[in-house]
């Protein structure tokens, strides 16, 4: 028996206990239990239903195929073998399907995320660039109906960011953008460009979960806090107050600056959070780092060092490195529409752990 048709069974016989459980006049008195044991069995409703659906396209099978083996009638054999190729293929769908609901859910997936957004290289064009993407993930954001906030941003005088940090939140944003973090690549002609010669840029993108107070402490004896000016291109970006806040984690040294807000306590509690989110990624990877025999993802791991994708304006194209794909629609990925990407990243994510599955 194969590991997933046992794990099938394993879950189907969980799901009938609490349905019995469920009817248990102990459990429906005890509105704690009851709750737990709803939840569980609604987790469970899925991945019971379409094995069952599954089971019964197994029995058209065998019907067909006894059809096949005592009809006499040609005409009648031609349309059993038909509707067999018909519940095979079907039922190879199913089993994909059911093989995805079985891949352990990433504890990861429900959470908010923060996006760091630096330019490298490419001095101006790559400042310009990062305010490009910002835009896309926004746009992004809004398809979805989630809320975007900007925690910390370093604007440049033409309208690019030297750095910019923003706060995704909403329904499983974790899960549809964690494949994000990487270098992307830009190849265009800038519009300061009089001869028309392509530049090629790149910036760097980090996805980091948005950390719960009970995943990262940060202990005050930790930390030194400084106010300064904040500074920039002009306008909103100059203070006349110390109102900027830079956070130092002594024991990593990770340092944090917030300077958007007027308020010197709005900055502090903005660079707390994305400091909380960068400790918490660090352990996160120090913790995959130590596991032995680690599944090399063929969708890469997220670290800034890994060009991801390049966006090409001259060809109207952008291509995912990590995968393989080339979509001819830059205006439109650029406007926000990263569902095929996402998708495809985390189908590709979901096949090779498939497949490290199937060998283990």
């Amino acid at each position: 028996m194969t590991w997933w048709m046992d794990r099938l069974i394993q879950v189907e016989e969980k799901y009938d206990d609490l349905e019995r459980l469920l009817s248990d006049t102990e459990v429906v008195a005890d509105p704690g239990r009851l709750r737990r044991f709803s939840k569980e069995h609604a987790g469970l409703q899925p991945v019971v239903e379409t094995y069952r659906r599954y089971k019964s396209l197994e029995s058209q099978l065998a019907e067909a195929e006894a059809m096949i083996r005592e009809e006499k009638d040609p005409e009648m054999i031609s349309l059993a073998r038909e509707e067999r190729d018909g519940l095979m293929e079907k039922m190879e769908e199913q089993e994909n399907h059911l093989k995805r609901l079985l891949l352990p859910a990433d504890p990861l997936d429900k959470k908010n995320i923060l996006i760091e957004i630096r330019a490298g290289t490419g001095g101006e064009e790559a400042s310009l660039f990062v305010a490009d993407l910002t835009r896309m993930y926004t746009r992004y954001a809004e398809r979805k109906r989630w809320t975007m906030e900007v925690l910390n941003s370093n604007p440049t005088e033409l309208g690019g960011f030297k750095e910019i940090v923003l706060l995704l939140r909403g329904d499983s944003v974790y899960s549809m953008l964690k494949f994000e973090g990487g270098v992307h690549r830009v190849q265009r002609v800038p519009e300061t460009e009089s001869s028309g010669r392509i530049h090629t840029s790149a910036v760097s993108v980090a996805v980091m979960p948005e950390a719960e107070d009970v995943e990262v402490k940060v202990n005050a004896e930790d930390i030194r806090i400084d106010v300064f000016r904040a500074s920039g291109c002009g306008g909103q970006h100059v203070n006349t107050t110390d109102s900027a806040v830079r956070i130092t984690h002594i024991p990593t040294g990770v340092v944090v600056s917030c300077q958007d807000e007027k308020s010197q306590h709005k900055n502090k509690a903005k660079a707390m959070k994305i400091l909380k989110a960068r400790l918490l990624k660090a352990k996160q990877e120090e913790q995959r780092s130590q596991q032995e025999g680690l599944r090399r993802s063929m969708v890469g791991s997220g670290v800034r060092c890994e060009r991801i994708r390049t966006y090409n304006f001259t060809q109207g194209s952008v291509s995912d490195h990590r995968i393989n794909l080339t979509l001819y629609r830059l205006e439109e990925v650029m406007d926000g529409d990263l569902d095929e990407i996402c998708q495809a990243l985390i189908a590709s994510d979901q096949a090779d752990q498939l497949k490290s599955m199937e060998v283990a």
